[in-house]
């Protein structure tokens, strides 16, 4: 016989009403984003308001993509960690650096793509697609991070998210000796204690200038190893305590998948029982076919262990422009949702790194006798 076949039902009518002056931003999306992608980006806004912001989950924010120099540094993302909707962090190098103009008095223009680059080289102007800067804006930027790197504080063995608060420091204050305020995501991550890892540190603009001071006996000493376990003890300490882990994803890239690899860091690599992620919110172009990570899908990401599978309907995906998604996901987030508490987990980083480590030693601790009795 058979097996019946299950039932599909049809979802509310789509019967919007016209859309009128003075319409939010919230409810645009609520009662007009319907079908294909745009829906995909109501159930993302939906699922950050209504799950990912409850008071025992976690927020991991990943930045790939040049975002910052488009402004959505200071017109999104600290916003949201102000409002204590991100709490940790994983970018691009990029991403850090080009925010750094913005906090040391340098500027961004609006520009254009279908321009001549070999003029723009000329006159000393440099092009991310259609957004203009002058060239002196790198080297200005280069010696503020040349200056800093030089600094004692910066000599000795230091995690991405320690090097990246100490860094803060300066450019919150250059930004306060300028009379600016909140211009700089890496100064308020600063000041809220909100930890901010890179996957490549070398493969930006400050790794190349502390690559230019390793060349002159000044080295920096990145320890990726403590960023790894950093990150798999701030996911392990959200699950341990009863709470939730949550990763919002923008782009994809590397920091995407050190992200999602702290669950196989727990699992696979120190043998801690878990699940994987909670929820999953990603806002990409990535194609899937092509096999990328960008472009992988949370089913897939189930397979190894990093997302759980009992909470697979809690995994959305909308292929949009994350300059398109991003404002519009930022402001239903702020107008739908109270802020919560900062969880300034910069200050819980030893804390949580010894859970991990004690957690490590216990699952060891059962192995290893059953291995030596085979």
């Amino acid at each position: 016989m058979a097996a019946a076949k299950p039932t599909i039902s049809k979802g509310p009518k789509i019967a919007p009403d016209p859309i009128r002056p003075g319409i939010t931003v919230d409810q645009l999306v609520d009662s007009t984003f319907l079908a294909y992608n745009g829906a995909r980006l109501r159930e993302g806004c939906r699922l950050l308001v209504e799950k990912m912001l409850e008071p025992d989950v976690t927020v991991g924010l990943t930045l790939s993509g040049a975002l910052t120099p488009a402004g959505l540094g200071r017109s999104c993302l600290i916003p949201l960690l102000q409002s204590g909707f991100v709490d940790w962090i994983i970018s691009t190098g990029a991403n850090l650096y080009h925010d750094t103009h913005f906090g040391i008095g340098l500027t961004m223009h609006q520009g254009r793509s279908n321009v001549d680059d070999v003029v723009l080289r000329e006159q000393g102007i440099v092009r991310i697609f259609d957004i203009f800067f002058d060239y002196d804006v790198l080297l200005s930027t280069d010696a503020f991070f040349r200056e800093v790197m030089r600094a004692p504080e910066f000599r000795q063995p230091m995690g991405t998210a320690e090097f990246h608060h100490r860094v803060g420091r300066y450019v919150l204050e250059r930004e306060r000796a300028l009379g600016q305020k909140e211009t700089s995501l890496l100064a308020q991550a600063h000041a809220l204690d909100v930890p901010v890892y890179t996957s490549s540190p070398g493969d930006s603009s400050i790794g190349m200038n502390a690559a230019e001071l390793w060349l002159g006996g000044s080295a920096m000493h990145w320890d990726v190893f403590r960023d790894v376990n950093e990150t798999a003890a701030i996911v392990y300490g959200a699950k341990k305590s009863g709470g939730k882990s949550a990763i919002l994803i923008l782009g994809g890239g590397s920091p995407k998948n050190f992200a999602l690899q702290t669950e196989p860091q727990i699992q696979e690599v120190l043998g801690i029982e878990e699940e994987g992620h909670d929820y999953f919110l990603q806002i990409t172009d990535a194609r899937v076919d092509t096999g990328g990570l960008s472009g992988a899908t949370p089913g897939e990401a189930v397979s190894w262990g990093k997302i759980d599978p009992d909470r697979l309907p809690d995994a959305v995906v909308a292929y949009v422009d994350s300059t398109i998604a991003l404002p519009i996901l930022a402001a239903y987030a702020l107008s739908k949702h109270e802020a919560r508490p900062v969880r300034r987990l910069y200050r819980e980083r030893e804390r949580l790194l010894d859970a991990l480590r004690a957690a490590h030693r216990e699952s060891r601790a059962e192995v290893e006798p059953r291995g030596a009795r085979s």
